[in-house]
């Protein structure tokens, strides 16, 4: 493997994820800064609570892309085949960078989102399967419990799982991964957990009206 490269793509793949989508979009949009409100994380989910559906379907789709593109860097080198462990690996590596960018941008002072749609992304470049096996088991928990953030966690728990049902023991280094992508998000749901407990966490519904209206430029 290319060592400039990857140090290229590597610093590529975090500054991708540092966009803040959340950030600009409320600014620009709304006149809103979306980290001042709700639950003051620069993400997907607050930006739905706070400015709307549009807004956060929009920002799902550019923090998820941000994931998706830092995995597909691969793609641009050729010394490496497509579909071997080793493409996998950097691609995760990759994808790591581009989530870390996400919770600590440098172009918002370090203040992001949790990371989830920009993992998604990622894991969806990498393996197809393994993301829709973690995108059904997030909506069903979502439509069984109403928190977004339970989704999110129990999604990403089961994550190992389905790496071993689909590649059996041959991505020993994707199922550790996701092992450990699963600490990182508890980690940064430590609010949510603890709001979950106390019953107090905020249950999703689209028809709930965003906490900020009639702001639009």
């Amino acid at each position: 493997m290319d060592i400039k490269f990857l140090s290229l793509a590597l610093a590529t793949s975090y500054l991708l994820g540092s966009i803040p989508n959340a950030v600009w979009v409320g600014k620009v949009f709304f006149n809103v800064d979306v980290r001042e409100h709700g639950s003051g994380n620069a993400g997907a989910t607050n930006t739905l609570r706070v400015l709307g559906k549009k807004a956060g379907i929009v920002v799902l789709l550019l923090d998820f892309l941000k994931g998706l593109a830092a995995s597909s860097l691969m793609f641009l080198q050729s010394d490496i085949q497509y579909g071997t462990q080793e493409f996998r690996q950097i691609q995760l590596i990759l994808g790591l960078a581009a989530v870390i960018g996400h919770v600590f941008p440098v172009f918002a002072r370090f203040k992001g989102g949790k990371g989830i749609a920009t993992l998604i992304g990622m894991v969806v470049g990498v393996s197809w399967p393994v993301s829709l096996l973690c995108a059904i088991t997030f909506v069903l928990i979502v439509w069984i419990s109403k928190y977004i953030s339970l989704g999110s966690i129990l999604g990403t728990l089961f994550s190992p799982i389905f790496v071993r049902m689909k590649y059996g023991q041959d991505e020993t280094f994707f199922m550790y991964f996701c092992c450990l992508m699963a600490l990182m998000v508890i980690y940064t749901h430590k609010s949510n957990i603890k709001r979950l407990r106390e019953g107090t966490e905020s249950r999703f519904s689209f028809g709930k009206k965003p906490e900020i209206e009639g702001k639009v430029k």
